[in-house]
């Protein structure tokens, strides 16, 4: 008892890892896995490799393609490694990526295709997924640093203005979905949860779903659209809010990276990932991301002087949006003169915590007639995960669960990167607007770097048009829900003074990084 009066242990012993032996029987076979950028449907055993061995090529003939705007779902091809605007590989450690290309023209929408999104050919009562959902209004709240308001308030606002937005009454909605649901901890990630919302509207649900696990920050809207499409409801009101800037202030700014009590007081035990991680000086999802950018510079040669640009971009196009919380111009000396936060990634690397909400309305596309303006059709969303759900243990460091949710997308559609207008990808950290870029095939792998080098192409007049409301790097982090409120306005032709010529018919919105993302592709014709 270690001479302890009291008869108890000075500390709990500590329990003993215990491995297995080696078997004393046959080996154990090898294990089939499928090939890296294998399709969304392949399983292990379905024509895989072994693991740890080269693949084999096998020619496969794909299914026939349906004529018009749209395809058979297995005729889509990869976009991150066999797109055909992909830029020269230059692989290897310490190689850059190439300079690049114009991209080719965009097309515009066959006129052939429905409003509900589906081809004249598709048979009568056919399952389209998706594409039976349609958005028709979006709302958003004040948007700020430490408004002082309450987050139901907030959350209330952004959803009657979708509501009223979308031509509808409060009768009309029988859907509710939200990320994450109603969670106190950390302070702040949570405005409001379904509960709350249909109590104060009073509404009468027939399908309603939030929680946190989930293909991102938007997988609550792609619920929502397999639900319409389903026909377990006719409008959804989807909302996210956060009062994260309003929490560090009155709990402090440990609070809200550990999840302790008021200034980072008390304990916090952790568990599952964080026991790794937190003892080491690492609580936070910068210190996760700053790894895979660090490894994304150290194979293909990228710099911060490249990566800077996607903070800079966002701040330029947030000078041009009265709602964003910083406007002032920021410059590339001003970026790197900036403070580390976790190598590489210095402040303006990371999004501003905010207070606001969002809310978007997901009707059923054939329940749209008469409402206040031709709704936004969703042509396609990505939703796969195929690596191991780890922060720290993806199999391959230089990219994220973005890479499977983006090679999934465009499996789902006859559309290319080259015919997406307007992107709006998630910056919670600009690296991962990085890798959105390279997961969604705008360019080739390791080739983020050069893509952005100098911003021209992802400027409001560029070829591709990237976070035009200024990004949570500048706008204000809403967690996912600006990028998809913003790609409506950008292609209902709303967007103001930062609106992108045309408008844009074709856009991608994209949230989540490390094991966490979903992307939906949107289409609209005037």
């Amino acid at each position: 008892m270690a001479g302890r009066r009291d008869g108890r242990a000075a500390v709990p012993p500590v329990h003993e890892l215990r491995l297995p032996g080696a078997s004393a029987g046959a080996g154990v076979p090898s294990r089939s896995q499928p090939p890296a950028g294998a399709p969304h449907r392949q399983r292990p055993g379905h024509g895989g490799d072994v693991h740890r061995q080269p693949p084999t090529l096998v020619p496969r003939v794909g299914p026939a393609l349906r004529g018009g705007h749209r395809r058979d779902r297995g005729a889509g091809r990869r976009a991150s490694d066999d797109q055909r605007r992909q830029l020269r590989r230059r692989e290897g450690a310490h190689r850059p990526g190439g300079a690049g290309h114009l991209r080719a023209a965009r097309r515009r929408l066959d006129p052939a295709v429905r409003a509900g999104g589906v081809t004249d050919g598709t048979p009568a009562g056919a399952s389209v997924g998706e594409r039976g959902a349609a958005i028709t209004g979006i709302g958003q709240s004040d948007v700020g640093r430490r408004l002082n308001r309450s987050p139901l308030g907030l959350t209330l606002d952004a959803c009657l203005d979708a509501i009223a937005d979308a031509g509808l009454t409060r009768d009309d909605i029988d859907g509710i979905a939200t990320y994450p649901g109603n969670m106190d901890n950390p302070p702040g990630f949570s405005g409001a949860g379904v509960v709350e919302v249909q109590d104060a509207l009073r509404l009468e649900l027939d399908w309603y779903t939030g929680g946190l696990e989930l293909p991102g920050q938007l997988g609550s809207v792609i619920d929502a659209c397999v639900a319409v499409a389903a026909g377990l409801a006719t409008h959804v009101l989807c909302f996210r809010s956060v009062w994260e800037a309003t929490a560090q202030g009155t709990k402090g700014r440990a609070s809200v990276t550990s999840g302790g009590g008021g200034g980072g007081g008390g304990s916090f035990r952790a568990g599952g990932f964080m026991q790794w991680t937190l003892p080491f000086g690492a609580p936070s999802a910068a210190n996760w991301i700053a790894c895979y950018a660090q490894r994304h510079f150290h194979e293909y040669g990228t710099t911060r002087e490249q990566l800077a640009h996607i903070a800079l971009n966002a701040r330029k196009n947030a000078g041009r949006n009265p709602k964003a919380i910083y406007r002032d111009p920021m410059s590339l000396d001003d970026y790197l003169a900036a403070r580390m936060i976790s190598s590489p990634l210095c402040l303006f690397d990371c999004d501003v915590p905010a207070d606001g909400a969002t809310a978007v309305i997901v009707s059923r596309a054939d329940a749209t007639a008469g409402l206040r303006r031709r709704p936004i059709d969703v042509d396609a969303v990505g939703t796969a995960i195929r690596g191991r759900p780890s922060w720290d243990q993806w199999d391959d460091l230089t990219t994220m669960a973005l890479r499977d949710a983006g090679a999934m997308l465009w499996d789902r559609t006859d559309l290319r990167p080259t015919d997406v207008g307007v992107a709006e990808l998630y910056d919670g950290f600009s690296f991962i607007t990085l890798a959105w870029l390279e997961a969604l095939g705008f360019c080739g792998k390791g080739e983020g770097g050069p893509f952005i080098d100098g911003g021209d192409r992802i400027a409001l007049d560029g070829e591709l048009p990237l976070n035009t409301n200024g990004g949570q790097l500048s706008a204000g982090r809403l967690h996912g829900y600006g990028f998809l409120h913003e790609a409506c306005l950008q292609l209902w032709g709303e967007g103001g003074e930062r609106q992108v010529p045309g408008p844009p018919e074709v856009a991608v919105a994209a949230a989540g990084g490390g094991p966490l993302a979903g992307c939906l592709l949107l289409t609209h014709r005037p």
